[in-house]
């Protein structure tokens, strides 16, 4: 199925990207409202292209929400023949077998090359269809042993905030479906309008760190005001300077053993995970907000050289640090 051109300055008779959003009952409002903020608003005083956004459900009638109210959908699956995009923002519940004719309309979406986009737990209604057979995919971290043990030919990744397998996404929960639509919205249009949309939403265009800062583990009560979290910030502020296992380690007055068990208790990663996307995230920052070369924005982040910010940067976001700067910026 042909695309239509994602663009701003696109007339307002030209045919438009379709989106449809799959709706069900039990669903969550937060859930629902994500693509819904992403590709269901007018922003053309922004730059950003209006998509046809459709909002569909197998069920007939007011759908109930998790939150008290219910909501009513104009449109049923057929919706979906002709949908550019279709996102599943979430599902209600993984031991549920989703409707027969939902999981049919995916696969025929699929067969026709749809991009399809299984947000949270919708990556359940994408594998129920077979979609995610032998395909990289991700989902919620507190489903995803259920996950694994019901759909073994998938490649989970529990540890990312979303997963890129081409026509077909899917995301880890709540907010990284927000992360997902953007992404997804990058790919379409391009980052400056991603971005744009971003700022309007007063979140990152480009989050940092996966799933793996956000499971559930036993926090000590007092880290916040322990030499780790004081070692975390100072190494933050001075980011140029080498930083190592073990010379961190020595500054916090730990063993090695000790300090790695703790700095990934806190963080929920490794030290070296954690030292590239702080550097990465600085990088970002002074690339977005500053005029500072490529050269000088290598040493203050702490990558010693233009060119090993280069290829970092190339390895995490696939493109450059100029070309970040430009389409961020605008310039």
């Amino acid at each position: 199925m042909a695309t239509p051109a994602c663009s701003g300055a696109a007339r307002d008779d030209a045919p438009r990207h379709i989106v449809a959003v799959v709706a069900f009952d039990r669903i969550s409002p937060f859930h629902l409202s994500v693509p819904c903020v992403v590709f269901g608003e007018d922003r053309r005083s922004g730059g950003v292209p209006v998509f046809d956004f459709r909002v569909c459900a197998a069920e007939t009638g007011p759908l109930t929400t998790t939150a008290g109210f219910s909501i009513a959908v104009t449109h049923g699956l057929e919706a979906l023949a002709d949908a550019h995009t279709i996102i599943v923002p979430s599902w209600r519940d993984p031991d549920e077998t989703p409707p027969a004719a939902l999981l049919a309309a995916l696969r025929a979406a699929h067969a026709r090359r749809t991009q399809l986009v299984g947000l949270c737990l919708g990556a359940f209604v994408l594998a129920a269809a077979g979609i995610l057979d032998d395909r990289l995919a991700s989902t919620h971290w507190a489903w995803a042993d259920d996950f694994a043990r019901r759909y073994p030919r998938v490649r989970l990744d529990p540890d990312v905030l979303y997963v890129d397998a081409g026509n077909v996404l899917t995301s880890a929960g709540t907010a990284a479906g927000l992360d997902c639509c953007l992404h997804l919205l990058r790919n379409l249009c391009g980052a400056q309008v991603a971005n744009h949309v971003a700022r309007r939403l007063v979140v990152s265009p480009h989050r940092q760190g996966g799933q793996a800062q956000f499971v559930e583990q036993p926090m000590p009560p007092n880290l916040r005001g322990d030499r780790l979290s004081g070692l975390l910030d100072w190494v933050s502020g001075n980011l140029d300077l080498p930083h190592t296992l073990d010379t961190l380690a020595t500054r916090a007055l730990m063993s090695r053993r000790t300090f790695t068990r703790r700095f990934r208790l806190a963080t929920g990663t490794t030290v070296h995970a954690w030292l590239l996307a702080q550097r990465l995230a600085r990088a970002q920052q002074l690339l977005e907000s500053s005029d500072e070369s490529v050269e000088a924005i290598a040493g203050i982040a702490g990558f010693g050289s233009a060119a090993s910010l280069r290829q970092h940067f190339a390895d995490a976001f696939r493109t450059s640090p100029s070309a970040w700067r430009r389409e961020f910026r605008g310039t």
